[in-house]
């Protein structure tokens, strides 16, 4: 088994255990959970994912979300700062899981595209469902699928039957791509199980070169709806500053119980700092970032690019 660097964390490549003659006709959950439950490897800075191989007849948001993961997974990045203000999320996202209960819970992941988060969750023991309007990023996601408990459900969160709850719900980047952010919280919390928590990444909001607008600044959201839902930053309708993610929580009977900024301009190569990344090493970067924790919330809140929260029922 070989592990290799991974922008902040380690990643053990589960294909690298061919060498070993281990690969083919093993079972490989056999291999790798022991591990897990033995404290030999951990579940937050490694992955057992399997790299698919990439190929021309793979639909569109196959491809798209293949290149997505050789910035954040794989290793292949040739953008780092993307990768590292990546890996800093994923760190703090599955803290705060970690954070809001224990493994063996469940997890709605909505939204969840090439489905990492789903995938890192399941091998730390939780039992994830998986989400995502485009159906088909199902089977790609089954690609990479190594161990772990993992379900599909495909769809729209607004259209998701209530009939099903869960210990935890994941938002990571998708608040700001919906024209009603409350309306979509009060969704979410009908989808959790008493006791439960919900957990959402989203850029800053107050972050000082955010030109976006905020959501109670708009008199009529409704004129978005014909643009929600679209992938990437080209999909930000809104960045929710933070107090803002405490009053719409209070709308949905949710309280804001931990609440955190991240990934500082150096990090994800902003304010032309792009170039230099590559020259870097990622620890430096990543202790840099670490160092920036430290400052004043005010300002953190001002040079920070993300934010993410774990919210529980009031």
């Amino acid at each position: 088994m070989i592990i290799r660097p991974c922008y902040g964390g380690l990643r053990v490549g589960v294909g690298d255990l061919g060498t070993m003659g281990t690969r083919e006709g093993a079972d490989r959950s056999a291999i790798l959970e022991p591990l897990l439950a033995w404290g030999v490897i951990s579940a937050s800075p490694f992955t057992f994912m399997r790299r698919p191989q990439p190929s021309s007849d793979w639909p569109e948001s196959w491809q798209r979300s293949f290149y997505y993961d050789e910035q954040e997974v794989f290793g292949g990045a040739s953008d780092h700062g993307y990768a590292l203000a990546y890996q800093t999320r994923a760190n703090t996202l599955l803290g705060l899981v970690k954070e809001a209960a224990r493994p063996g819970s469940s997890v709605l992941d909505i939204a969840a595209a090439q489905g990492n988060f789903s995938l890192r969750l399941a091998e730390a023991g939780y039992e994830v469902t998986w989400n995502d309007l485009r159906g088909e990023l199902a089977d790609y996601v089954r690609l990479k699928h190594e161990i772990g408990t993992l379900h599909f459900l495909e769809g729209n969160v607004f259209e998701l039957a209530e009939t099903e709850t869960y210990d935890i719900v994941l938002l990571a980047e998708v608040i700001e791509h919906v024209a009603h952010p409350d309306e979509l919280l009060r969704k979410v919390r009908r989808l959790m199980r008493p006791g439960g928590a919900l957990v959402l990444s989203t850029p800053n909001g107050r972050y000082f070169r955010n030109r976006l607008p905020r959501f109670s600044d708009v008199a009529d959201p409704s004129i978005y709806e014909a643009h929600q839902f679209a992938p990437d930053a080209d999909g930000h309708i809104y960045l929710l500053y933070p107090d803002e993610i405490r009053s719409l929580g209070a709308e949905a009977d949710l309280a804001v119980e931990h609440f955190v900024t991240f990934c500082a301009p150096l990090t994800a190569g902003a304010l032309g700092l792009r170039r230099v990344l590559p020259w870097l090493p990622a620890t430096w970067v990543l202790g840099a970032e670490a160092l920036s924790q430290r400052t004043p919330r005010w300002l953190r809140h001002r040079v920070h690019m993300g934010s993410a929260a774990l919210l529980r029922p009031r």
